[in-house]
Formats: structure tokens, C-alpha cells, sequence
């Protein structure tokens, strides 16, 4: 802060004081609404109020991530329109600060608001998991026995197994299929009676058959007494476990999640707009200031109630315009990765014009 100058000081405090005001209230205003729906099917199974309360703790870094731009533009327009409405901005025009100086330090806040954003996208999917478990939408194992069960690896491999026990680390009646595209990379499936691991070598299993099937018109049998099988990485307590949803993972296991799903042939399109989102979302806080900025100084007649509808206007325009881009990325239509960025770059569009024609 002591690199600033005394009215970017100003300006970046009224600035955070909005933005911290709509970024902590408005997910405080969804879990109203959601407890209010959802609370009585909480209490019919029974739900520690304390695990409820906690369930909805680790969901706010949720709806803060989903919230963030729209908690920037409407920072960005009240704090811009209370200085229009005070004549501030006036005051600085007449002092020889330009109108883009003048709202500099609000880009910086915008930036910031960024990388915060970056940061949540990386923290909620684990509190996401934890959340789910509370609230039992997801059960969560811990038991030591599993039987007859699927996993599916995050590289692309279903397991299909009888009996498993992660004290003894022992497997019974395994199915391990891997889908391939070809002869380069063909499918096979590996059935055996048994599996034992070791922490040092891994999984080995014993009186098996592989089934080698380079197309639909081949199919290699090979009989084994033992096969180490060093793709079989998972340890025995990872299988007592639920595997992750898509939602559930960073940006990195993502990537390594949809990579493994590309391989086995499954349409992942959906799954790289979700990842791009990713990062696509927190990059809108910066855009959308561009916007809120320059509109704002049309707030001096319209007062609050004006700012709270462009406000509002612009959110739900880039909401819809996400959905559309989404479904359009999901299809094929264009690269998944373009749609995800494609309300982003209409709106920097949008805010570049309305930036530059605004009286400086």
C-alpha cells in the first residue's frame, strides 16, 4: 500500500470494501436459500447440526469461486458510481488524473480478485469431497473389506473386482479392461484369480488369463500362473475408497483424468470446457471491470437502483452467454478450450469499446 499515492489508496479501499461485502454476502445469501430448501431432508437422516453447519463452511470457497466476477462488477459499479454521484472523478479531472489513472487501482483490485480466484479453483474440489460426505451425498469408506465392486483408475482402467481387503492387501476374482483405439493402442482385459500387493513392486496376480484385442476381428489370449502389472498403481486403501467425480479434481488431475478418458475413446468435450473453466472464470474478474467501470459513470441520475440493475443486466448476460458456450464446447461444434473463453473475450470486447469512448 505504500506504493501507492493517498487517492489510490482511497480508491482501492472503497474498491475492497464493496468486494468483500458482496463476495462474503452473497454466498451467505445461497446457503440461506439452500438450507431453507434442503433442511428438512437433512434432518430425516439424522445429521449432526454441527456436521450440517460444517458442510456448508467447506462449500462457501465454492460459491465464492462461482460468484467472484459478478461480486467484482458490482463492486467496481457502486465504487465507481458513488465517486461519479460525489463528483470525485470530476474533482480528479480537474487536478489532471485521467478517468483510466483514476480507476487504475480497481484494475489492480480486479487482478488480485484473479488470482484469488485461481487459488479457490485449486481448493475446492478436496472441500467439495469433504462436503459431500458430511451431508451424505457421498459416503465415504473406511471400512477395510469391499466386495464386488467397479474403479475406475484415473487412467482410463475399470477394475471389476470379487473381494478385496486393504489389511491384508489381498484381491479375489479380478477384471482389470482397458479400452484401446487400435492396433497402436489396443484393448485388453486381464482376468485373474487372485492379486497380493507389495508397497515395493506393487500389484501381482496370479492364475490369469490377457486378452489382447488390437481390433474387433482379433483377440490374443496368453495365460499366466503371475503377472505383475505396473499400470495397477492403486494401493489397497485407494480402492476402499469412492473414486473422484470430474468435480472433485484440480485443474492437473483433470487434465490427467480427461488425457486418460481420450485414450480409452470416450467424448471428453465436456469435461475440457469444465477444465478451461477453470481458469476462465477468475480471468472474467478483470474483464468484467472493464465493463462495470465506464457504466458506472452513467449512475450519477439513476443513484443505487440504477447501479443494482446494470449490475444484475450484465451478470445474467454473461450467465446465459457461459451456458450457451458451454453446450456449444460440449457438442464439438468449435474447441471446447475456445468455448470456454468465448464469453470472456465478448466481454473484453465490449469493455475495451465502452473504455475507450468514456470521457477521460
Amino acid at each position: 500500500m505504500r506504493l501507492l499515492r493517498p487517492l489510490d489508496r482511497y480508491v482501492l479501499g472503497e474498491f475492497w470494501k464493496v468486494l468483500a461485502a458482496t463476495a462474503l454476502g452473497f454466498p451467505a445469501l445461497v446457503i440461506i436459500i439452500d438450507i431453507s430448501e434442503k433442511l428438512d431432508t437433512y434432518l430425516q437422516r439424522k445429521l449432526p447440526m454441527t456436521d450440517i453447519a460444517l458442510a456448508y463452511l467447506y462449500g462457501v470457497p465454492d460459491t465464492m469461486f462461482l460468484v467472484l466476477p459478478a461480486a467484482v462488477l458490482f463492486a467496481t459499479v457502486f465504487t465507481v458510481g458513488g465517486f461519479t454521484r460525489h463528483s470525485e472523478i470530476t474533482a480528479a479531472k480537474a487536478s489532471g488524473i485521467s478517468f483510466h489513472r483514476f480507476i487504475a487501482p480497481i484494475a489492480i483490485g480486479a487482478m488480485v480478485a484473479t488470482g484469488f480466484g485461481l487459488a479457490l479453483a485449486e481448493v475446492v474440489p478436496p472441500l467439495n469431497a469433504r462436503r459431500l460426505e458430511l451431508l451424505q451425498e457421498k459416503v465415504a469408506r473406511s471400512t477395510d473389506m469391499r466386495a464386488n465392486f467397479t474403479y475406475a483408475s484415473e487412467t482410463g482402467r475399470v477394475y471389476k473386482i470379487g473381494n478385496a481387503s486393504a489389511r491384508a492387501g489381498t484381491l479375489d476374482q479380478v477384471e482389470i479392461e482397458r479400452r484401446g483405439t487400435g492396433p497402436e493402442y489396443p484393448t485388453y482385459l486381464i482376468a485373474a484369480k487372485r492379486g497380493k500387493w507389495d508397497p515395493a513392486t506393487g500389484w501381482t496376480l496370479s492364475e490369469g488369463v490377457l486378452h489382447v484385442l488390437p481390433d474387433s476381428m482379433s483377440n490374443h489370449t496368453f495365460r499366466f500362473d503371475s503377472l505383475r502389472d505396473a499400470s495397477f498403481a492403486e494401493p489397497p486403501a485407494s480402492l476402499m475408497a469412492n473414486p473422484k467425480a470430474p468435480a472433485e479434481m484440480g485443474y492437473r488431475d483433470l487434465g490427467r483424468f480427461i488425457a486418460a478418458m481420450e485414450r480409452s475413446g470416450t467424448d471428453v468435450n465436456k469435461l475440457r470446457v469444465e477444465r478451461m473453466l477453470k481458469l476462465a472464470i477468475p480471468a472474467t474478474c478483470f474483464i468484467i471491470m472493464l465493463i462495470g467501470a465506464p457504466l458506472a459513470t452513467s449512475t450519477q441520475r439513476g443513484g443505487t437502483a440504477y447501479g443494482i440493475g446494470i449490475s444484475l443486466a450484465t451478470t445474467v448476460i454473461f450467465l446465459m452467454l457461459l451456458q450457451l458456450t458451454q453446450a456449444i464446447g460440449a457438442g464439438g461444434l468449435i474447441l471446447p478450450e475456445i468455448a470456454a473463453w468465448i464469453p470472456g473475450a465478448i466481454f473484453l470486447l465490449i469493455g475495451s469499446v465502452l473504455l475507450y469512448r468514456v470521457r477521460t
